[in-house]
């Protein structure tokens, strides 16, 4: 079911490392970024991720009660929970979790990231950027600096550079989709989930999937009496972007962005583009296999964008950090409750989704050219405290990545005793954003190329 404003309806392995090595040369050599781009998109120059995405764990999971439990640690410290034998030999994961268990050769964990903060929005920004640079935390003061683009806004970029001399079929897909709500925590919302210095030309297209309705474009709230079966009508449809057109006029963008809108609207009048928000066309037994859950069937959605050609995907699993029971919509920010929310539902939801998508991708054959990675902003403090929850840590947590040229089967740095620091192999979200980068045909010299300082180094043990 696809649901525009208030009306529903139905709409009609990579090359080795001295590969890469020479790929980021070539740029040296004087095939500069736009040529090198349009090579890779041409076939002449391999990349392993063809398309990315980004499952983001906003409000924090807790490393202890995931991929990084501590069995031997004093009980306020490890939990109620037990823990569960990998594929991967010497690993455990922690009991919620057996179907990754029993795929955990299928993708790679890094235990050792560490973010700059513990506020939702600083390290949100510092995650979904790669820096912090004109984030704002809940005390409302944002930092020094330029907020960077979003991870997926450089990628969208660097993929339409590329294919810029080919092309694109009227009704196309944008290059970047978000699905899920904007980000925010006390009703702040958080810097970095658009274009930034790149411009709002790559902000992403947003979805949002509700259990009830289905499939949902906020972008476009109709006026009641347009149907969708008037949606052919492109004129009537330019009233559905006021809300694009007041935001040129705050950003000074006026001709990027309608250059966004133009092409959204070719994009949602075009059946065959339309049709790829319609989880109503998968099976029944699949759309179960996901979970009937707002993350499952997002995760869903996906994975039909990224078959249907689209480079980046962020899944948000909330809009915002908190629980239902905290006025939230279900976010991982668990200071009360933690043990129970995580049984009850986030463990077995996130098991259940993560696990489906990746042998779904396996199973159609796109898993070795799409890069998954699952993260949030940070971790959770390893005391448990006297709600039987965990305080925001940014000193140590964790990620999932598969695909896209990532090796199955191995863990990148250690946790110490309590998983509250590295022992070794400290990592940061700027390494994840530069391994995503590198993944997908970038080096550093191209991102320079894109006026972007490069930060962050690419975890080449990963690879």
């Amino acid at each position: 079911m696809l649901l525009i404003g208030e009306q529903r309806g139905r709409t009609c392995r990579g090359p080795h490392r001295r590969a890469v090595l020479q790929a980021g040369a070539s740029s040296v050599l004087g095939l500069a970024l736009p040529d090198l781009l349009r090579a890779r998109a041409a076939g002449e120059v391999a990349a392993p991720a063809k398309a990315v995405i980004l499952l983001w764990l906003w409000g924090g999971p807790s490393q202890l009660d995931t991929f990084d439990p501590k069995p031997n640690a004093p009980l306020e410290f490890r939990g109620p929970f037990g823990t569960v034998p990998t594929r991967i030999p010497g690993v455990r994961f922690c009991e919620l979790f057996p179907k990754l268990a029993g795929l955990s050769d299928t993708f790679s964990l890094v235990r050792t990231l560490v973010s700059q903060s513990n506020d939702h929005g600083i390290a949100g920004t510092i995650g979904l950027t790669g820096s912090g640079a004109g984030g704002t935390g809940l005390d409302g003061k944002p930092l020094p600096g330029s907020p960077r683009p979003a991870l997926g806004s450089v990628v969208a970029k660097a993929i339409s550079v590329a294919s810029r001399e080919r092309k694109r079929p009227e009704g196309s897909l944008h290059p970047f989709f978000v699905v899920g709500g904007k980000l925010h925590q006390g009703k702040k919302p958080i810097i970095g989930e658009g274009g930034g210095v790149l411009g709002a030309a790559w902000d992403p297209f947003r979805l949002e999937y509700d259990p009830a309705s289905g499939t949902k474009v906020p972008a476009l709230q109709l006026p009641k009496e347009l149907t969708p079966e008037r949606m052919a009508d492109r004129q009537k449809l330019l009233t559905a972007f006021g809300q694009i057109e007041a935001r040129a006029a705050e950003v000074h963008a006026t001709g990027q962005l309608d250059a966004y809108r133009t092409r959204a609207l070719a994009m949602l009048t075009s059946p065959n583009a339309a049709g790829a928000f319609d989880l109503s066309k998968e099976k029944p037994a699949l759309a179960d296999r996901y979970g009937r859950t707002r993350f499952g069937q997002s995760c869903l959605l996906a994975r039909r964008l990224v078959e249907s050609g689209v480079p980046f995907v962020q899944v948000n699993w909330s809009d915002h950090v908190e629980a239902e029971e905290d006025s939230g919509d279900g976010g991982w920010d668990h200071h009360y409750r933690n043990f129970q929310i995580m049984q009850d539902r986030h463990a077995a939801w996130l098991d259940q989704s993560v696990a489906a998508l990746l042998a779904d991708l396996k199973d159609r054959g796109l898993l070795d050219t799409t890069l998954v990675l699952a993260v949030g902003e940070f971790g959770r403090e390893p005391r448990v405290n006297d709600k039987a929850g965990r305080e925001h840590w940014p000193g140590c947590y964790s990620a999932l990545l598969a695909g896209g040229g990532v090796r199955g089967g191995r863990v990148v740095g250690t946790s110490d005793a309590k998983a509250a620091h590295p022992a070794d192999t400290p990592l940061t979200p700027a390494d994840l954003n530069a391994t995503v980068l590198q993944q997908v045909g970038l080096t550093s010299e191209q991102v320079t190329g894109l006026g972007l300082a490069p930060a962050g180094r690419p975890i080449d043990e990963l690879l």
